[in-house]
C-alpha cells in the first residue's frame, strides 16, 4: 500500500517511480533510490524511528562510489533479506516525497 500511495504521488508531480525489486507486501524492508534527472543522488531505507513512528535513513555505499557498488551493496541486501523492496525515484526533491509518504 505504501509503495503504491508512493508511485502514484511521484507520477501526479511528474516524476518517475519504478519497483526495481518487489518484496513482501506486508513486512517487506523498503529502500529507496534517488534519482535526479537519471543522476543518482542516494540510497534510503525506511526504519522505526523508535517512537512510533518511521524515518528515512542513508544506507549503502555513497553515490561517489558508482552503481558497481550499489549493486553489490543490493545483491547482499537481497541474500539476507528476500522480502526486500527497492523503488527507483527519479524526480527532484525525491527524499522528501519518500519521507512524506513512507513515514
Amino acid at each position: 500500500m505504501l509503495v503504491g500511495a508512493l508511485r502514484r504521488r511521484v507520477a501526479a508531480a511528474g516524476g518517475f517511480a519504478t519497483i526495481i525489486v518487489k518484496g513482501d507486501e506486508i513486512s517487506g524492508v523498503i529502500l529507496v533510490q534517488t534519482l535526479e534527472k537519471g543522476q543518482e543522488s542516494g540510497l534510503f531505507e525506511r526504519v522505526s524511528n523508535f517512537a512510533g513512528g518511521h524515518a528515512l535513513m542513508r544506507c549503502g555505499p555513497p553515490v561517489e562510489e558508482g552503481p558497481e557498488a550499489l549493486a553489490q551493496y543490493v545483491a547482499r541486501r537481497r541474500r539476507s533479506d528476500p522480502d526486500l523492496w527497492i523503488i527507483e525515484l527519479d524526480i527532484p526533491e525525491a527524499e522528501r516525497f519518500a519521507a512524506e509518504t513512507l513515514c
